[in-house]
């Protein structure tokens, strides 16, 4: 099957991807005035953005005066168990109000408090109320804001198209192939810089809350064209996820819940979160609604409940009451909101205007009226905090013109994502990648695009096509998915043991000596198991750094639990695990020490830790 001839395209910067971070890059770039094309895997507006509820982290302090910059920077690290990139913490908590105010300014409509500002609400593991939130609407509310100031700036859209190849010349970028997923036809962009934000890796998982997009493009890409990943194994489970009926099983429910008030309970209708609060915490036999921990910072104090401590730590209390027998009917645990019926006059209309997704979402899927009874939740797939390693003032990454912002790039987060800062670092990182990689194209045009590379890599794209479906094939796409995501469930997830992923990394393997031989039917048009075939080679590569960089850390840090190695070790675990392509092909794992920060934030971690 011929690939015929490729459709070109000329910019000097392309951004692959169209959710916040793809977009408040390709603005940044266009309005520095270079030429922009913007590749999406899916309809501009349907990016996994839309679905991001809780809100955006910002220390606006318009709901607590004592936040600030400070306090943000210094929540992010502690989260993240001190192994972020302290430069993107530093900027992130300095450049986050900016970015809300300026997204404020080009339409977005927020939730006000009484005098006309805009509200903020609490969230797990940030020390004030934060998050700045449109209901529990506040990724589609940023999608549609970003959109309709974007689509003035002259910036070509390119609508559910793939990229399965980077194109180098020599050592820097020169552009991408892509095949548009309705025709099957292959489309050469050639540009100047790159700009990946093509989101996470979730649908390497059997329960995610990611949309079927999330299949480790970006990851994937970077590393076949040479880039570093790093730390690939803090991988988070969002502790509350849907659970039933089967058919949502993983379906986000937001951490705004508990954010208004929402308490997480066993099937004996405990607050089990109360046995198990960090000793960093007063008031710890606290054990009612009226009562929380006390959070502490110098001399002064906020009660929070605790449920909303940081993500990995309350995914885990849920998988102990499960594990131990307390879980609810489905497998799961809780989540009761409406016990605010006793204590808060109109409660019903309060919660259906604070969480009107989460009310209809439950009613329609699951026949639940979250007013009135509780829901079942459980730990999903839920964000990578690993990925391209990237500089942190320009976000640009190991190969020269390959830039990369928002969940594909790593560092800010650590260990663990604190809930929030997804879309305030969409903001931030997203700009920053804009400005920059305009920069690098007005120094650097578009470089040759080899012609013999392309020509291999779309007869690679096409090879399922060619193969013989009598002759002892792999397995049809769909069935190498669904295994792939089965095996990396049991035994690549929250809880993880030596014995099991050396499993999961034989099975790898396996899976990719399989994939090599997969068969589809049909044609290139309107050819889902095609797609699903393309879609394996990236979470084949995803999941296997996940595995190795998980086995090479032999401690329990944030996200990445080992049950053999249950404890925290500060000697040997302070590092980055860097994940590169060898010489021979094959997947190299190397350890690096994190840098200092330096004193001035050392000071401001130690006063507020």
């Amino acid at each position: 099957m011929a690939a015929a001839e490729y459709q070109t395209h000329e910019h000097d910067v392309l951004v692959i991807g169209a959710g916040g971070a793809g977009l408040r890059a390709a603005i940044e770039a266009s309005a520095a005035g270079v030429r922009v094309g913007v590749v999406c895997k899916s309809l501009l507006g349907k990016a996994h953005t839309v679905m991001a509820e809780g809100g955006i982290a910002a220390a606006l302090a318009n709901v607590d005066d004592r936040d600030s910059w400070r306090v943000h920077f210094a929540d992010t690290m502690r989260g993240g168990q001190y192994v972020n990139n302290w430069r993107m913490a530093q900027l992130h908590a300095q450049e986050a109000p900016a970015r809300v105010r300026e997204l404020e300014a080009w339409g977005a409509l927020f939730d006000r408090t009484p005098d006309g500002r805009i509200l903020q609400r609490n969230f797990g593991g940030h020390a004030y109320p934060r998050l700045v939130h449109v209901g529990d609407r506040t990724g589609l509310e940023m999608i549609r804001t970003l959109q309709d100031h974007g689509v003035h700036q002259g910036i070509d859209v390119h609508m559910e198209c793939t990229v399965i190849r980077l194109l180098k010349d020599g050592e820097r970028i020169a552009g991408a192939l892509a095949y548009e997923r309705e025709r099957g036809r292959f489309r050469l962009f050639r540009a100047g810089a790159v700009i990946l934000a093509t989101g996470g890796v979730g649908r390497a998982y059997r329960i995610t809350s990611n949309s079927w997009e999330y299949t480790g493009d970006g990851h994937a890409l970077a590393y076949a064209a040479g880039a570093d990943l790093i730390d690939m194994e803090f991988l988070q489970f969002h502790p509350t996820g849907m659970v039933w009926p089967p058919s949502v099983q993983g379906i986000l429910v937001t951490e705004a819940v508990r954010g208004e008030g929402g308490v997480l309970r066993n099937k004996d209708g405990r607050r089990f979160m109360f046995a198990d609060i960090p000793p960093l915490y007063k008031n710890q036999t606290a054990d009612n609604e009226d009562e929380g921990w006390r959070y502490t910072q110098g001399d002064k104090s906020a009660r929070r409940p605790p449920e909303l401590l940081t993500r990995d730590h309350v995914a885990r209390c849920i998988v102990r009451e499960t594990k131990e027998g307390r879980g609810s009917p489905h497998g799961g645990v809780f989540l009761d909101i409406a016990w605010i019926r006793e204590k808060l006059p109109r409660a019903e209309a309060h919660i259906k205007n604070k969480l009107p997704g989460m009310y209809h979402q439950f009613k329609q899927l699951a026949g639940v009226d979250i007013t009135k009874e509780p829901m079942e939740v459980g730990p999903t797939t839920h964000y990578m905090m690993g990925g391209v390693r990237v500089d942190a003032e320009t976000q640009m990454s190991t190969v020269p013109g390959l830039f990369a912002a928002g969940e594909c790039a790593a560092g800010l987060h650590g260990a663990n994502r604190l809930g929030g800062n997804s879309l305030s670092d969409l903001l931030v990182f997203g700009q920053r990648a804009g400005e920059f990689a305009a920069q690098f194209a007005k120094q650097h045009r578009a470089g040759p695009v080899d012609r013999e590379e392309v020509d291999a890599a779309a007869r690679a794209a096409l090879a399922p096509f060619e193969r013989r479906a009598d002759q002892d094939g792999g397995g049809g796409p769909f069935q190498l998915q669904a295994e792939l995501q089965d095996f990396m469930q049991d035994l690549v997830g929250i809880v993880r043991r030596e014995e099991e992923m050396r499993r999961a990394l034989d099975r790898i393997v396996e899976l990719k000596r399989r994939a090599a031989r997969t068969t589809v039917v049909g044609n290139r048009e309107y050819n889902p198991g095609w797609h699903t075939a393309l879609d394996l080679d990236c979470l084949l590569t995803v999941s296997e750094a996940i595995t190795r960089a998980a086995l090479d850390r032999k401690e329990s840090r944030g996200a990445h639990f080992r049950d053999d190695y249950p404890k925290k070790d500060d000697a040997a675990g302070r590092v980055t695990t860097v994940i590169r392509k060898g010489s021979g092909g094959d997947m190299q794992v190397a350890r690096e020490p994190l840098p200092e920060p330096p004193a001035e934030l050392k000071a401001i971690i130690e006063e507020l830790k």
